[in-house]
């Protein structure tokens, strides 16, 4: 169920979901809309990616069945105490880095929510998320891993963390009121990354016009400052 808690028309559109997700639900929140999510929320970067996708290692938990929002973090996480973990913050890492991913982790998992950091690349909205029933949430800033936290109720498991250590390992969150993130891409594959990089891109040129190369690259692949992630 999907919930809209805003008072009046013209103020930011906040939703509350619940999960896992239906794609109905999904459907329903709006590019810039604020969100807040409950229920079950697991981490999965690269370092499970390469496991599952890459190594053919099977699933730990049976995804499909208990939640589909996969988000890219490091949580700050530790014993206490009693055989469990408590979370105080979780940083939000950035989403393109694993692209290369995500068509086959979607079709694989399910996974119709993706939160983060820095979007994915523009090409990824139409070609991958969208036609895969998957959106991307985008986390608010910096200095929010705190607030993000609070949101945390419970660790429900933790999967690989002597193998991958904390920041890669697989967390599943039983997660209340957690947010606020913000609709950055819808089923359209419309994202507002997207949108706005092509409005910063139309004047680039100008902008760096007679500056020196740059020094560091983006994956130290390129020059071209249109690929840069603004």
């Amino acid at each position: 169920m999907v919930e809209n808690t805003t008072d009046q028309s013209d103020e930011m559109k906040i939703f509350h979901l619940d999960l896992p997700a239906r794609r109905e639900d999904v459907a329903k929140l709006e590019l810039g809309a604020a969100v807040y999510l409950n229920g079950l929320v697991y981490t999965a970067r690269e370092g499970v990616y390469k496991k599952v996708l890459d190594e053919g290692v099977p699933l730990p938990v049976d995804l499909r069945s208990l939640s589909n929002v996969n988000f890219h973090c490091s949580p700050a996480a530790a014993p206490d105490g009693e055989g469990g973990f408590r979370v105080g913050a979780v940083t939000a890492t950035a989403s393109f880095r694993f692209s290369k991913w995500i068509p086959s982790w979607i079709e694989k998992t399910g996974c119709s929510i993706i939160i983060g950091k820095g979007g994915m690349p523009a090409d990824d909205y139409k070609r991958v998320l969208a036609p895969g029933g998957a959106i991307y949430l985008t986390t608010v800033g910096y200095g929010t891993g705190a607030l993000l936290g609070r949101g945390i109720k419970k660790v429900r498991e933790v999967h690989w963390l002597d193998e991958l250590g904390i920041a890669q390992a697989m967390w599943l969150f039983e997660v209340q009121n957690f947010g606020p993130f913000i609709v950055e891409s819808d089923l359209e594959g419309n994202s507002l990354f997207a949108q706005h990089g092509e409005q910063i891109n139309a004047g680039i040129e100008a902008l760096y016009a007679g500056l020196k190369p740059p020094a560091l690259h983006r994956y130290g692949e390129t020059d071209n400052r249109k690929d840069e992630v603004m």
